[in-house]
């Protein structure tokens, strides 16, 4: 028989990791508004399936001024547990231990579980609310946030990456959630910047407080760091189960395919596009109508509104919807639609989640602006991720497409394998109007009814070029559609595109627009 020293030794020291910083510190943690870091894993997890790695470890920094510092766990919590029934690996930094900083100590211990999620293919996620790299341990921390950002960078495209920003997240710590898939960040409590702004003041003499500097409202609506935010702590644990419920655990396999009901919306779409090319009108409903029982999983939805883009099912799989919003900019791309909607297509190609397509475009926004923010550069990022990608890549043209902005939202040229058009469709370089002043010039210079030699022009160009059938002829298009038919043949391209198997000609790596 044991003695029993060795059973109350390890009891005392479990207590000791669970406890944290103390009741003191958790009270706190409580009275913001905040979960502490293992009560935000059990939100998240399924009931009883988490477990937990290097709860006992501790800093072991050989200086002087960082002893007496030694808490079991170090300032994070790393495990693996079940989401929906599958495997996840997920680190909590606890802000009640020295604010969740990241030590040499700490680092170690996600670098090693993000290398057990790229061993185990299974999704890695990062719950975020630390003061960053921990001070008092200088360029040990530094070097240990370079560990993490690296195994962050490896994991890239291998496995999928969630950070979930429920407190601050400073400093040199940022680029870690930066480099993973999704960010999602608590509305009052999330917090994102690289210098704080007491720097900020002594570096540039500006007062701004911690909101305007890195709020959730600055990245969902300014930034473009975050992709999802929400109010508390349970809302945003409860999206990354939603959001991983779309996607497969790594790149070697698929979404899995869900149960739906059939309930065919198409046939209203009659009512939600106008046939007039200059009336606006809000692509979502149009996307809920041919979807599975209406889900949609948008992402970025306050940032580049000018396009749409996230995740909806097509006959239970999971299909990468870009959409033009006609609503916003007449729908017409700049340079951040443009990099917003890359991104969302390179994830997607990433990870066999097949894409859709949904074009209405004017073309890429003109002016002095664009093109001095780098329009041509960040433009030409669009046109290279629908160029590169692999996966199932599904067209239909809603309405206009005109110019270099047809060609960049997956068109036939581009690779689309196939292009569904509908009676209204309009594909053209630019429009009648735009038409008629260049190519005419002369002539209506010369006119002496410049005005009528212009109407009769376009009447003639739309006539000719504004409708579907010309592109189908020459082959651009595969299919005019009627919308009632919508779903039904897009479900079909699904199923007879899902085993595509196509690679990109041998290489190192790509140098992808910057």
């Amino acid at each position: 028989m044991w003695d029993r020293k060795y059973f109350d030794q390890l009891k005392a020291k479990r207590e000791q990791m669970v406890s944290g910083g103390g009741p003191e510190r958790i009270k706190r943690q409580h009275e913001k508004g905040k979960m502490t870091a293992r009560e935000r894993i059990e939100e998240l997890v399924d009931k009883g399936s988490f477990v937990e790695i290097a709860g006992l470890q501790i800093s072991d920094v050989p200086l002087e001024e960082a002893h007496g510092k030694d808490y079991p766990g170090d300032g994070v919590v790393t495990g693996y547990g079940l989401i929906n029934g599958r495997q996840v690996f997920i680190s909590s930094q606890d802000f009640t231990v020295m604010g969740g900083t990241i030590s040499k100590g700490n680092a170690r211990k996600v670098k090693n579980l993000i290398q057990l999620a790229i061993d185990h293919k299974a999704p890695y996620i990062s719950i975020n609310d630390s003061g960053g790299a921990r001070i008092d341990e200088g360029i040990y921390a530094l070097d240990a946030c370079s560990e993490i950002l690296h195994s962050n960078a490896r994991a890239s495209g291998v496995i999928p990456q969630i950070a979930v920003i429920l407190g601050s997240c400073a400093g040199v710590a940022c680029y870690s959630p930066a480099l993973m898939d999704f960010v999602i960040m608590q509305k009052d409590n999330g917090q994102m910047y690289l210098t704080g702004p007491e720097v900020v003041k002594e570096a540039l003499g500006e007062t701004v407080t911690m909101d305007e500097l890195g709020g959730s409202r600055l990245h969902m609506e300014k930034s473009g760091v975050a992709h999802f935010c929400y109010e508390d702590d349970a809302n945003c644990l409860a999206k990354v189960r939603e959001l991983l419920d779309y996607l497969p655990q790594s790149y070697d396999e698929r979404p899995a395919v869900k149960d739906f009901i059939e309930a065919d919306w198409s046939d209203k779409i009659e009512n939600l596009v106008p046939d007039n090319s200059r009336k606006p009108y809000d692509v979502r409903p149009v996307i809920f109508a041919i979807g599975d029982d209406g889900n949609f999983l948008e992402v970025q939805r306050e940032y580049a509104k000018n396009i749409v883009v996230g995740f909806m099912r097509i006959g239970g799989e999971t299909v990468g919807v870009v959409a033009n919003q006609p609503m916003v900019m007449a729908g017409s791309l700049d340079g951040k639609a443009s990099e917003k909607a890359a991104r969302f297509i390179r994830f997607c190609d990433a990870f066999r989640i097949p894409l859709l397509a949904m074009v209405d475009v004017g073309g890429y926004m003109p002016g002095l602006e664009q093109e001095s923010s780098g329009i041509i550069r960040r433009g030409a990022k669009l046109l290279y991720a629908f160029s590169e990608a692999t996966v199932p890549k599904i067209t239909l043209i809603m309405r206009k497409a005109y110019g270099g902005a047809y060609i960049a939202m997956n068109s036939k040229s581009l690779g689309a394998d196939y292009v569904f058009a509908w009676p209204i469709a309009q594909i053209a370089v630019m429009s009648a109007e735009g038409a008629a002043g260049i190519i005419m010039r002369k002539e209506l210079k010369e006119s002496s009814n410049p005005a009528a030699l212009k109407e009769k022009f376009r009447e003639e160009y739309e006539a000719k070029y504004y409708n579907p059938y010309f592109a189908a002829s020459i082959g651009i298009i595969d299919e005019v559609i009627l919308p009632e038919e919508t779903r039904k043949r897009l479900l079909q391209a699904i199923a007879a595109f899902r085993n595509k198997e196509k690679d990109n000609p041998k290489k190192r790596h790509n140098n992808m627009p910057l």
